[in-house]
């Protein structure tokens, strides 16, 4: 199958999300023998970040100045596609999306990777750039990276008539069990950017519990952290972690906390790509609570939960060994249902079908 993509950046980690879902469905969709080609704009604070410049053969990253520049490939790319998708906060998504529609693709595709964050921009009447005017209706399929009520609210507000979600994924080569190193060393681990509808869930679990015990290292990792921001003496922060230097810095602590942005716990069935790289990696992870946790990660077994921050310090009081037992289950069910082969997989069963 060939699949023209137009996203926001597949090449860059730093400071958003999108290219490690992207990253790791293009090697699962590679894997199983199809053909790629990602449109990316080459916009200079990706430019300046950049730590990917390849996709895995024989995938195609092209990197644009400007759509008039690209426009010619990019009508020949979704006119020779099986499916042509466009995602949110694609720099030129109206055009992309007109683009794909126009287009003789056998399956129109929208992806929204940020539904939480669409779904409050329009309640609140804001301009939505990478949406079209009219809406989602003209797509064959829109997929949804948030589940739950959010395939309702995209049917009932845009007007999507085939909806469906499809999660973030993790990569098993990139993200897996590696020797601890000193520098990242610490009683707990945080990897996420920054928002501000992050912290308070961030304050609760994770801060709080360094104050706790000033006596052991904290340490947290994760970029646009705002200059007011200031942690406690035990708190070591990293501005930005590579992508390479991921399962290093999960697997030199014991316990790694995930958090959930206001929008998306609201929703509910919203897990963050981090969850499943620590996981990958073997270690146990401590998560707020939202709806639809369970389906992703057994809770007790396959993953640790808190709502207080006395919850959390029971779990960061666990045996070693029982935290290690919790990082292994939760390993063998990232592998087996959450790696990007497995979404890869989901995404042309869902293609073919919308095609149909």
């Amino acid at each position: 199958m060939r699949i023209a993509i137009f996203g926001l950046t597949v090449s860059t980690a730093w400071g958003n999300g999108h290219a490690a879902v992207w990253r790791s469905l293009v090697q699962g969709l590679t894997a199983r023998g199809h053909y790629v080609e990602f449109f990316e704009k080459d916009a200079p604070n990706h430019r300046a970040h950049r730590d990917l410049r390849e996709l895995p053969r024989p995938a195609r990253l092209r990197l644009y100045s400007s759509w008039d520049e690209v426009r010619g490939e990019a009508e020949a790319a979704t006119a020779a596609a099986d499916a042509a998708i466009v995602s949110s906060y694609c720099p030129d998504g109206r055009a992309a999306c007109r683009l794909v529609l126009d287009s003789k693709a056998s399956a129109r595709v929208f992806y929204d990777l940020d539904t939480p964050v669409t779904l409050a921009r329009l309640r609140e009447n804001q301009d939505v750039p990478y949406l079209p005017a009219e809406g989602l209706g003209e797509f064959d399929l829109v997929l949804s990276s948030t589940g739950g009520r959010a395939l309702d609210l995209l049917r009932d507000r845009l007007g999507a008539r085939r909806v469906a979600p499809l999660y973030g994924s993790v990569d098993p080569a990139r993200y897996r069990p590696v020797a601890p190193q000193a520098a990242w060393a610490g009683a707990c681990s945080y990897l996420g950017t920054w928002y501000d509808d992050r912290q308070a869930a961030l304050e609760a679990l994770f801060v709080s519990a360094a104050r706790r015990y000033p006596e052991q290292l904290f340490v947290i990792g994760g970029s646009k952290l705002p200059e007011h921001v200031r942690w406690p003496r035990n708190v070591v922060h990293f501005e930005h972690v590579p992508p390479s230097a991921c399962s290093a810095f999960y697997c030199s602590s014991p316990i790694t906390i995930s958090v959930t942005r206001a929008a998306l716990a609201e929703l509910g069935y919203c897990p963050p790509g981090r969850l499943f790289e620590a996981a990958a990696c073997g270690v146990p992870v401590l998560a707020d609570t939202w709806e639809g946790l369970g389906t992703f990660f057994t809770p007790g077994e396959e993953i640790l939960t808190a709502a207080s921050i006395d919850e959390a310090i029971a779990s960061l009081r666990l045996p070693r060994a029982e935290l290690a037992r919790i990082g292994k289950r939760a390993r063998a069910r990232a592998l087996d249902e959450h790696s990007g082969e497995r979404r890869a997989a989901q995404l042309i069963a869902l293609v073919e079908t919308a095609a149909r």
